[in-house]
């Protein structure tokens, strides 16, 4: 069944992230390929391109069936936020973000007439989305080690004017320098448990670690967390872990000290507030941080067969 179906008179509203990665290095021009794009695959479109800030805005005011969003994982995220309060509008991708982690799940590929096409010819998903303390996450959150890439990374950009592929190397080496370990009271579905960890990651749905599928879930639609707690290590440790778990050699006994799914989760800091990467993008938020999974509550176009 086609995903989309509109009059001629009716063009898709395309709203694109002008700040991010493909779009941004792409400047004005990206306007007139999208266009083209929609145009070879027998789609009309109205593309607006729009800052960051300007997105959530633009998708309040969207009452079309189907809205298309442009950008990274953090751009989808906050258009995701605002798609699942009670809204008939369905999702649709463009992966123009650095990494694209939810448009791949979703068997959305990478070149934009590819995107295109999905849109067109797809079909209608419904997807979970987790949250914590009432902020949206597509793909995962994380505590310690990660946000503090994130943090250095911007840092690096802003002082170095530096692209994020490279101002992550310096980042990551800024974050391993001072790495700490979080001592954090944790309730799973209701059990509590004490952790001390360098990296306490959520994930919407399971992560695999298996070799060659690192970072891949096999769906999205089953209604769970994933709960990875990373033992404490010497920053030498921390480095040979994070080496074995891009190789898929992590071991689930030996790296994790919590490693389960759950529908509900609650992490007390010691500190009032934390910082947290939802989707690569970094909050401040207040302890205790509550997590769920909200089943069902988006409605995605995504490859056929995916």
């Amino acid at each position: 069944m086609m995903a989309i179906r509109h009059a001629a008179n009716q063009p898709l509203p395309v709203l694109i992230n002008r700040e991010g990665g493909s779009a941004a290095a792409a400047g004005d021009k990206i306007k007139a390929e999208v266009e083209t794009a929609f145009r070879d695959a027998g789609l009309s479109a109205e593309v607006i391109l729009l800052d960051a800030a300007d997105i959530r805005p633009a998708v309040e005011r969207t009452d079309a069936p189907v809205v298309v969003v442009g950008g990274g994982d953090g751009t989808l995220g906050t258009a995701a936020s605002i798609l699942i309060e009670g809204r008939r509008t369905a999702l649709g991708l463009l992966p123009l973000g650095t990494h694209n982690h939810f448009a791949r799940q979703l068997g959305i590929p990478a070149d934009l007439l590819g995107a295109v096409r999905v849109l067109a010819e797809g079909k209608r998903q419904r997807v979970d989305v987790g949250a914590v303390n009432g902020h949206v996450f597509l793909n995962n959150a994380s505590i310690g080690f990660y946000p503090s890439l994130v943090r250095s990374r911007e840092h690096e950009q802003h002082r170095r004017g530096l692209p994020k592929w490279v101002a992550n190397m310096p980042a990551a080496w800024a974050a391993l320098r001072r790495l700490r370990h979080h001592r954090l009271r944790v309730e799973i579905d209701g059990a509590e448990r004490w952790v001390r960890t360098p990296l306490l990651f959520v994930g919407n749905n399971l992560y695999s670690l298996d070799g060659g599928h690192i970072g891949q879930r096999e769906a999205l639609d089953r209604g769970e967390l994933s709960l990875f707690s990373v033992k404490s290590r010497t920053r030498l440790g921390a480095l040979w872990f994070g080496l074995r778990l891009l190789a898929g050699r992590a071991d689930l006994e030996y790296d994790f000290g919590v490693a389960e799914t759950c529908r509900t989760l609650t992490v007390h800091a010691h500190s009032p507030q934390i910082h947290v990467a939802l989707d690569g993008e970094v909050y401040c938020l207040e302890s205790p941080l509550r997590f769920e999974i909200r089943p069902g509550t988006l409605e995605v176009i995504a490859a056929a067969k995916a």
